[in-house]
Formats: C-alpha cells, structure tokens, sequence
C-alpha cells in the first residue's frame, strides 16, 4: 500500500481516528507541506477579523526576493489576501508566504512563532517550524501523524477549497504580468475523489504529501513523507484512500431533519413541551465489518418561551462504544409563542379537573 516512503499517517477527517499508520512519529524535515500551517494563522486572521480576503498587501522586497516555488511578486507591488492565498495553495508560493508572514504578525520570525504556538496547541508534540515557507533550515521539523492533525484543522476553513481544486490559472500582477500557476498537488487530476492536498519536496525531505479525499460522507486525510520518488508519493497516497473507503464507513446516527424521540419541556408557552432535532448530522466512523454501540446523553436546558425554531436548546453527547466521539447541539423543530392569560387559565383549569 505505501511504497518508497519514510513514514505515513491514514486517518478519518471527522473524528481523527487512525486507519494505517507507518513510523508516524518520526521527526523529518516536510518541505513545503509547512505552508498547511502557515495557511492555518492567514484563515484564523480572516475569521478573527484581523485579516480580510480583499485587503491590500504591499509585497516586500524580502517578500519578492525569496528562492524556490514562486510566483513571482513585484517588489513594492500591490495584491490582495485573496491572490496571495491562492497562489501559496496551488503552487506553493514561497514569496506570497513570506508577504503574508510580514502582513499577519510584523515579521516572518513573529509568524513562525504563531505557528509554533498553534501546533503546541493542536498537540503536535513532535513538530518545529524555523520559516513559513519549509525552504530548508535547522531545527525544523514535524512527523506524518502532526501534519495530519494540522491538515485537519485547515480543512476546517471553507475557503481553503476555494483555492484547493484550482488545477490552472493565471496570477495577474499589478505591473501588467502574468504568471501562470498550475497546482502542484497531481492527485486532483490522478484520483477523481480528491480535493484538496499540499505537496513538498527537498533533497533533504524528499517527498512530501497531505492530502485530502471525500466519498460520500467520509472524508479522510492521508499524509506521506519522505518518499524517494514523486510517483511513489502519489500512489502511496492513493492506495492509502482506496484501502479506507473499502474497508471503512460513515453510518449516520443522527438526522438533522428528523425529530428527537424526546421532546423538551417548556415553561411559560402555549404548549408545555416542544420537539427537538440535532443542529447538523452525527456519523459515526467504524471499519465496514463492525457494528459499534451507540448510546445518547441528551441535556436540555432550561428554556422559557417563547421558543424560535432553529434556536439552541441542548446538547446531545453521541457515545460510541462507550466512548464520546461527538457532541452535537440541540435545536428547537418549532416555533412556540409565549403562553397569554386564556392559555394559563386552561392550563389551571386542566389540573383543577383532576
């Protein structure tokens, strides 16, 4: 299944969980496969407010200076987040990385530690960044399992796919050039179920590729790292994604349009309970020949009318085989107005009667 490659990691997007691992711990230099975090810090600025797709960035000559995979920018020339992200995901841009770094935190060493303090963050114990770029530095590092787990939390930014599944397209420069950028990640054109990866490669890394496939409702995420030749890194990766969707399943457990067999008591409305559902589906990840148990804990809150539908009540906690694998808040199905004096005059009437 994994050939030529120094260590890989196959896991389950959702729930992080394990389906093949090789030597996922090891500490190896990852190349450009960096830029999953430097991408990270750029969509947590955009989703903090600190960043904006449309701002304007001023390209410095240390920006447009840098060597390896490019795209070319102009010193002292202006382009938007936009450009820059997307030439850093389709061809690895190492200038547009360095243009960010500067934009986000000041400088590219007071990036590098937001990087470093995010992977701390995310648990990824064996992993040091020295740039954004992965251009070749001392003590720098990380290992398959902890660029799955960051190419996990990357994808939880929806406008990384904005960006991941472009396969050409010309990067149009200020000054009136054109560079074309073709994405470096071949599996969008080898493997019909991939969206979205980053490669790397250096003589010292080799080479290097997160990537990405859906099917149906699974999404997995597969990670090689020192391969000694690009096909074997593709087609590892590809026989890790084929291995995964044959052997594995997502089954649904919960169905955002379905109601919850419990209803939610209400005080003060003109019902006494209300129905509820689940804010988003819940599936639950197991191999295709396991049946795993599944068990509910649902909590409501205390809730007083009146009640508009689609508005947060609870939480449910979905337990598989004993163990939480998702927590999923509960919604009202309904709308219920607050109860007027008729309505509590019946209710009192009601228990009166008994």
């Amino acid at each position: 299944m994994v050939k030529g490659c120094k260590s890989a990691y196959l896991i389950e997007a959702q729930s992080g969980e394990c389906i093949y691992k090789e030597n996922e711990y090891t500490r190896m230099p990852i190349a450009s496969v960096c830029k999953v975090m430097t991408l990270t810090i750029a969509m947590e600025a955009i989703n903090d407010g600190k960043l904006s797709l449309d701002d304007v960035v001023t390209a410095s000559e240390n920006a447009a200076g840098m060597g390896g995979s490019q795209v070319f920018l102009g010193s002292g020339c202006e382009y938007t987040v936009d450009q820059l992200l997307k030439s850093i995901v389709v061809c690895s841009a190492n200038d547009s990385c360095v243009a960010i770094s500067e934009t986000v935190a000041g400088s590219e060493s007071a990036f590098v530690e937001k990087m470093n303090g995010k992977a701390a963050e995310l648990g990824c114990n064996d992993t040091l960044f020295a740039n954004c770029t992965g251009l070749p530095k001392a003590n720098q590092y990380s290992c398959a399992h902890d660029v799955a787990i960051m190419f996990k939390n990357l994808l939880s930014f929806e406008n990384y796919f904005n960006y991941s599944k472009v396969w050409l397209e010309d990067f149009v420069h200020p000054d009136n050039r054109t560079t074309t950028m073709t994405n470096t990640n071949k599996l969008l054109k080898k493997y019909s179920l991939c969206d979205g990866g980053k490669t790397g490669f250096t003589n010292e890394a080799g080479f290097c590729l997160a990537a990405t496939a859906q099917k149906d409702s699974m999404r997995l995420i597969s990670v090689v790292l020192g391969a000694d030749s690009s096909d074997n890194r593709f087609n590892s990766v590809i026989g890790m994604f084929n291995y995964g969707f044959a052997n594995y399943k997502n089954k649904i457990v919960l169905d955002k349009n379905v109601t919850l067999n419990d209803e939610f008591t209400l005080s003060g409305g003109k019902k006494q309970s209300f129905a509820v559902c689940p804010e988003r589906n819940c599936y639950v990840f197991s191999a295709v020949n396991k049946t795993p148990e599944i068990t509910y804990n649902i909590v409501a809150e205390s809730v007083k009318a009146p009640v508009v539908k689609g508005q947060a009540v609870g939480k449910i906690e979905v337990f598989k085989d004993g163990i939480l694998c998702d927590t999923i808040t509960v919604v009202s199905a309904e709308d219920v107005k607050k109860a007027g004096f008729g309505d509590n005059f019946v209710n009192i009437s009601g228990q009166w009667a008994l």
